[in-house]
């Protein structure tokens, strides 16, 4: 064991020299998955212990990025699919992103690394007591402009799509915009990711291989990294990983 750990952190080292030297993504979208398959390994209770475990891997997460500078984080926090589970899984699930709000509101870490907090999404499914969670946080971060951290809540791909789409036809129908003002760049202008640069980099846990409807239009030309470790279990020099398998792509936008 002793051996092993020695050989680990001479890896771990080698990997962060990599990395840091290399180049680095500006924007990173998270989807967090396997939370309860976590717990149910573990043998802990499914509904609340994989879903707390998964929450509080989110702080370190972050300080990773901040470590490596990148700018943006977009985790895909609760699908609109995901208001099918069970009403207790439902229930559980919105208070811990209910309590990370508050978390957010008193952890210096904000603050001191003037993080700017959104949430995407559609926010009429939500209850008025998680609106008025989000409202705090996006009000006391709105100022800070050093990283960026979007969480989508009750979000689809094709629902961002589709609010877009209705925007644009209520501005034509009021003769605000016409027909032929539209094309890629406006049409992002009215995504829930508006002013927002596009993922370079996507990473999913768990071993699942697909996007789930996670910023359809956004990752077009992302590249996308799975791994089979389930979020609460990832670790940084899983993170590291992806971020050297992105480092050896090739990003030709299409050329």
């Amino acid at each position: 064991m002793k051996v092993r750990s020695i050989l680990y952190r001479v890896y771990e080292r080698y990997l962060l020299h990599q990395v840091k030297t290399g180049p680095k993504p500006h924007h990173i979208g998270l989807i967090v998955d396997g939370n309860r398959r976590f717990a149910k390994t573990h043998g802990l209770p499914t509904l609340h212990h994989g879903h707390l475990a998964g929450s509080e891997k989110l702080e370190s997460f972050l300080r990773w990025c901040f470590e490596l500078d990148i700018k943006i984080v977009t985790l895909y926090g609760f699908s609109i699919e995901n208001h099918r589970r069970s009403d207790d899984e439902v229930e559980n699930l919105m208070f811990l992103i209910m309590q990370k709000f508050k978390e957010f509101q008193v952890d210096p870490m904000i603050k001191e690394q003037s993080v700017r907090i959104r949430v995407l999404g559609r926010r009429e499914n939500l209850s008025d007591a998680m609106n008025a969670e989000i409202d705090k946080v996006e009000l006391m971060t709105q100022d800070h402009d050093q990283f960026h951290l979007n969480i989508a809540i009750s979000y689809g791909g094709r629902a961002e799509i589709i609010d877009a789409v209705k925007k644009i036809a209520c501005e034509i129908e009021r003769g605000q915009l016409h027909v032929e003002d539209v094309d890629e760049d406006l049409f992002a202008r009215y995504l829930y990711t508006e002013g927002m640069p596009d993922p370079d980099l996507i990473i999913r846990t768990s071993g699942e291989e697909r996007l789930s409807g996670f910023l359809l239009w956004q990752s077009a030309y992302s590249e996308l990294y799975f791994t089979e470790v389930f979020w609460p279990a990832f670790r940084r020099i899983d993170f590291w990983r992806a971020m050297r398998v992105w480092q050896q792509r090739e990003r030709r936008f299409g050329k």
